[in-house]
């Protein structure tokens, strides 16, 4: 049985417990230029208790972004400023990778300052964060995308390997590439999103080859225990149905992606309209996959031990629970209560200043809370 708690490398990193805190986006970077800045490193480093620290979705050049505010990290100013994140969790023993993030056509031209990229141009109904006609931010109708050149996928390619490299530069000890809810790795694996008659379409080889060729050459650049990547097979994406086919894509590209030697391959689950992911489908990718996995969904400290004891799992991550409480790690070591993830909480989640991001206290038993 392999406790929550335990340590567990990956690869030079060694992790004080198999707790993560999962990637959330969020939008509070310095203007102009979406810099990262002292409060996201305040709010992280509050947060270093974790095993593993996954950062915000971090676009990896204009066109990749969707969501206004969000931080880079495809200039020097983006790298200089996750940099004051890095050491600032360093500095309290924590680990962190960056997510790497293209979200393809959940984008408009008024925030990627072009017309967005998709595996094919198909438009769905959807809405992303960014400048409104009368001024501020809010809720806008993406853009219909258009369908990428070869050109267009070598080069995106080319801004994940440099956004890999500038992550090394800013401190982080790995990246994850953000290949699920519906973003732009995602629609290439999908049938319903991706209708190409090229090398990039079609068979099931085809569709996931755009993901598999990113992976190898991020790994090339910056070593594998380095890499992981984010999958959603059971979530939906898009007008469609749940894609029948999209976890026995996933599971066969987990087959090509075992000599690769990632960090881990992370499943995001139980989020959006999803279905329930059956233990076939786990005992299947154990199969294939001895290597290291990481589940993320609204996991309980007890749901996530479970997975863990049934050896499915290598990692467990949570997500808005560690919003509400910094110190989630010691509250489940300890069985104290949780602050609730409520509906103020969601309120602030995205956006805004220190208030609901930085503020959130720590449990001190029978004395009083005390701001981390």
């Amino acid at each position: 049985m392999t406790d929550i708690f335990s340590a567990i490398n990956l690869g030079a990193s060694q992790l004080q417990n198999r707790i993560v805190m999962a990637p959330m986006t969020r939008s509070r970077t310095d203007q102009p230029g979406d810099v990262p800045n002292e409060m996201m490193a305040r709010y992280y480093a509050q947060r270093a208790s974790a095993g593993l620290i996954i950062t915000e979705g971090a676009p990896v050049s204009a066109v990749a972004r969707g969501y206004s505010l969000t931080p880079g990290i495809y200039t020097q100013a983006h790298i200089d400023g996750w940099r004051k994140v890095t050491d600032a969790v360093h500095a309290k023993g924590g680990k962190i990778f960056i997510q790497l993030w293209h979200v393809g056509r959940r984008s408009h031209s008024i925030i990627a300052g072009e017309q967005p990229v998709a595996a094919s141009a198909i438009k769905e109904p959807d809405q992303v964060y960014g400048p409104l006609p009368e001024g501020g931010f809010g809720m806008i109708e993406t853009e219909a995308p258009r369908a990428m050149t070869l050109a267009d996928i070598a080069q995106t390619q080319a801004d994940f390997v440099q956004a890999a490299r500038n992550a090394m530069q800013a401190g982080f000890d790995g990246v994850e590439l953000h290949a699920a809810h519906g973003y732009l790795f995602d629609t290439f694996m999908r049938s319903s999103s991706n209708i190409r008659q090229d090398r990039y379409g079609g068979s099931q080889d085809n569709r996931m080859r755009f993901l598999l060729e990113t992976l190898q050459a991020v790994v090339d650049e910056i070593g594998a225990d380095k890499v992981a990547v984010r999958v959603s097979p059971h979530v939906k994406e898009g007008s469609s149905q749940i894609d029948t086919e999209i976890a026995d894509l996933i599971v066969n590209a987990m087959e090509k992606m075992l000599p690769m030697q990632l960090a881990y391959v992370h499943f995001s689950e139980n989020i959006g309209t999803y279905v329930p992911v059956p233990d076939s489908f786990r005992q299947r990718v154990r199969q294939v996959y001895p290597n290291k996995i990481m589940v993320a969904g609204k996991l309980t400290n007890a749901s996530a031990q479970a997975l863990l004891d049934a050896g499915y799992v290598d990692l467990v991550a949570f997500g808005t629970p560690f919003v509400t409480n910094p110190d989630l790690v010691a509250r489940f070591q300890h069985g104290w209560p949780l602050t609730e993830f409520d509906a103020d909480a969601r309120l602030s989640l995205y956006g805004g200043g220190e208030q609901g991001y930085t503020d959130y206290p720590t449990y001190v038993p029978d004395v009083h809370c005390v701001t981390a």
